[in-house]
């Protein structure tokens, strides 16, 4: 009898699991569903307000100064291509700050090397707390270019000594694995010239791998020979055009990529810089000045800028993957749980009462009930709980889904910027948003599981290292 009533219990559990799981899916697709209509909405409306900006840009004598941070750690193989790329930038005024994080290899040996650098005795004002700066070098080529020569502490730690090192009112932080579009910075620029009280403005991250890179810059996009790197392209899709976007009119954007993002400095150093206990020092700034201006009652704007684009390589390979994506879930669990108390502040507004529960339950305890969610489902199905048809439609109905999600945001790519022109590379790309729902979204889903539980049993985890796939390997030198 009691073994009956122990059978009982357990087919009850699973069918409440079942409810559980089935009324989390419904919620969380139709929160996508919406985030895809305001997505939609505010594209056309960006697009109409920015209609003429194919049009040689125009500059008006008022663009503010902008110190561009690159932090460095063993990026040898890349590093001149990156600066080179920096280096033509079309922008008014602009410096380039290196931050050579104690990197291991020849990274500033090569730095060196490419821009007859010379140590540069200057004064240097502490503002953000880093580790030990060893030596401050100056292009002899190029006067708006130096290097920070400093004691290993990180990305994060690396920003804060490159903010140390800058002269000017505005700040980009940009990843030394990527490269910028020539206008990047005049359109990543115009929230502040539009909105004074704009403190920071995040623009697109794309995936250069598969594109033709010369003299620093991209010159035609392609498509990567390896699957995997192309369903990242969808991934990132799905992530900027439907993700920030949709968030960016509410004012309610809590992830600016640390691989392109332009902040107003004296508001990051009011808010103590980059915190160097994170893994995800980005999101955790962003979701900190939310925090800090929603509690004072400060106005402030926080916006995504579709257009200005970053190009970067993506892992190629499972290994390198998996650590990125553990690494991201463990970046966004601290950067929520240390800013906790912005979640429902009656001071918060739509990031405290819309944003922050929705990265809560969709993206920090997504993984989580994904995972036992399909798990209940599984083990039901087979003691009987639930019949296989039940399993079978229930499947369906999540990758269709899951499918129409990656497609709208293929469509959204396509009905705006149009950056794969070729028919060919959009068939391979809607290839892949099908694809990608059949094994590789699954277990993107697991790995950031891993992440959480690392995360969850306090697991120590460093600045990753991504073997490199030379997409942005570049000799050709500024003329």
């Amino acid at each position: 009898m009691s073994l009956y009533l122990w059978a009982l219990q357990i087919e009850r559990w699973l069918l409440s699991l079942q409810w559980l799981f089935l009324s989390y899916f419904i919620l969380l697709n139709l929160s996508y569903i919406a985030l895809n209509l305001l997505s939609l909405i505010a594209l056309r409306r960006y697009i109409d307000r920015h209609s003429l900006d194919h049009l040689p840009y125009a500059y008006t004598g008022f663009d503010p100064p902008i110190s561009l941070l690159v932090p460095a750690y063993n990026e040898e193989a890349t590093i001149a291509s990156s600066v080179r790329s920096l280096l033509q930038l079309d922008y008014p005024e602009f410096e380039i700050i290196v931050v050579n994080d104690g990197s291991k290899d020849g990274t500033l040996a090569e730095l060196v090397r490419e821009f007859a650098l010379q140590p540069f005795p200057e004064a240097y004002w502490q503002r953000v707390a880093c580790q030990e700066v060893r030596g401050i070098y100056r292009s002899t080529r190029y006067g708006n270019l130096r290097v920070i020569d400093k004691a290993n502490g990180g990305k994060a730690d690396a920003l804060n000594a490159g903010i140390n090192a800058s002269r000017f009112p505005l700040f980009c932080a940009v990843d030394a694995d990527s490269i910028l579009q020539r206008d990047s910075l005049s359109r990543v620029v115009q929230p502040f010239l539009e909105d004074p009280t704009t403190i920071v403005t995040g623009g697109t991250v794309r995936i250069a791998n598969g594109c033709k890179i010369s003299g620093g810059f991209l010159v035609e996009v392609g498509l990567p020979k390896r699957l995997l790197a192309r369903f990242q392209i969808i991934e990132y899709l799905r992530a900027f055009l439907f993700g920030r976007l949709g968030w960016s009119p509410l004012n309610a954007v809590l992830i600016v990529s640390g691989a392109f993002g332009l902040f107003r400095k004296r508001d990051v150093i009011a808010a103590g810089g980059y915190r160097a206990n994170t893994i995800g020092e980005d999101m955790e700034l962003i979701v900190r000045l939310h925090k800090l201006k929603r509690m004072s009652g400060t106005p402030y704007r926080i916006t995504y800028v579709p257009d200005p684009i970053c190009w970067t390589e993506a892992p190629e390979t499972l290994k390198v993957l998996r650590s990125q994506r553990t690494r991201w879930q463990r970046g966004l669990a601290e950067s929520l749980t240390m800013n906790l108390k912005l979640l429902f502040h009656p001071r918060s507004g739509a990031v405290g009462w819309l944003a922050f529960p929705f990265f809560v339950l969709f993206e920090l305890l997504g993984p989580l009930i994904e995972v036992v969610g399909y798990a209940m489902l599984i083990i039901g199905s087979i003691l009987g709980v639930y019949s296989w048809q039940t399993f079978w439609i229930f499947m369906f109905v999540v990758l269709n889904f899951g499918i129409l999600l990656s497609v709208t945001a293929l469509l959204l790519e396509e009905l705006s910027f149009r950056m794969y022109p070729k028919p060919a590379q959009i068939a391979w790309l809607f290839a892949a948003a099908v694809l990608e729902n059949f094994g590789y979204r699954q277990l993107v889903g697991l790995w950031r599981f891993q992440g959480l539980l690392r995360w969850a049993v306090g697991a120590k985890q460093r600045w990753g290292e991504m073997t490199r796939a030379d997409t942005l390997r570049n000799d050709t030198k500024v003329s």
